[in-house]
């Protein structure tokens, strides 16, 4: 009988998506012997619609700087995905305005998805080029509490008022602009305070995506840590059960793998697993492969997805050694 494998990787950020990766280790596995099962994950951030069946509906909504943008998002049954990045993400603006940068187009997005009969959202931050705090979003809405289940997917425990310290920089923001961007979320956690009656600054998470996931608590969402909702909601434990060896990877290993991302979750949760990654840059628990190391970072970067198929199989020919 043959070897079962699951490939559960996440995105190699810039080169394969976690659908795309999946799908090579699946053939370096069957180069070598294996039966495998494709399970693409996400931690929250961009690739989690994809992770939970990808969009099969899309709004015309506000991007990041007002201009309009067509985003996907996901309604199955009575259960909804929205991903931030698709309507309020950085990779949507050439040249990104911090200060002006807006989340109404997930406001939008949620709105869309109540409208339609959502009684169930899971909304996945990251990738965003916002530090609204959520203003965006919480006006598009309304500033109504939800009445129906609203649950923040991420991968950060940064607290609302750090959102512009931590992330600003990364959006384009520099020094005197995160200090603007800071003083505008204390002013905007005191008026969640006092118009919805929810301290946004105490709650782990609350700064993630420029602090839209604290604007949508105080809504009365539910923060949630990303990999936790997605291994849920895509049985991701039972697959580990089915499986003899489970292959994870992304981009870039390092020690912030370990700390939420898909990467640590999955080697906590498998009892034989190994890696497959373009760079490694911490040591590991498990047996492992670095594109770069391994190919050089030419063939990584312009064909990683033969890169990885050639690592499963290698990896999986020595089974011995797994």
């Amino acid at each position: 009988m043959q070897p079962k494998v699951l490939a559960a990787p996440d995105k190699f950020r810039g080169s394969l998506t976690a659908g795309e990766a999946a799908r090579a280790m699946a053939e370096g596995a069957r180069r070598a012997g294996w039966e495998c099962r494709e399970l693409p994950l996400a931690d929250g951030g961009e690739g989690t619609l994809e992770a939970l069946g990808g969009a099969n509906r899309s709004s015309t909504v506000s991007g990041p700087l007002g201009a309009p943008v067509e985003a996907g998002w996901r309604l199955g049954g009575r259960d909804a995905v929205v991903e931030m990045a698709r309507a309020s993400g950085l990779a949507l603006v050439e040249k990104n305005d911090p200060v002006a940068a807006t989340t109404r187009g997930t406001g939008e997005l949620i709105a869309a998805a109540l409208a339609a009969g959502a009684e169930r959202i899971v909304v996945a931050v990251g990738g965003s080029a916002t530090t609204d705090g959520g203003l965006g979003a919480v006006e598009a809405l309304g500033w109504e509490p939800f009445r129906r289940t609203v649950e923040v997917a991420c991968d950060v425990r940064t607290l609302f008022l750090d959102a512009a310290r931590v992330f600003g920089p990364q959006k384009g923001a520099d020094p005197a602009q995160v200090d603007e961007l800071s003083e505008r979320l204390v002013h905007l956690a005191d008026r969640y305070g006092d118009e919805l009656g929810i301290d946004v600054t105490t709650l782990p998470g609350g700064g993630a995506a420029g602090g839209l996931a604290g604007g949508l608590a105080a809504l009365g969402a539910v923060i949630r840590p990303g990999f936790e909702l997605v291994a849920e909601r895509t049985g991701l434990e039972q697959a580990i059960r089915d499986a003899d060896l489970v292959l994870t990877g992304e981009g870039l290993v390092d020690a912030t793998s370990f700390a939420g991302k898909v990467v640590g979750g999955v080697i906590e949760l498998a009892p034989r697993a190994a890696i497959v990654a373009g760079q490694i840059q911490t040591d590991l628990p498990v047996p492992a492969i670095s594109l770069v190391e391994r190919f050089g970072k030419e063939r990584a970067w312009n064909d990683a997805a033969g890169c990885v198929n050639d690592a499963t199989a290698e990896l999986l020919s020595r089974s011995d050694r797994l």
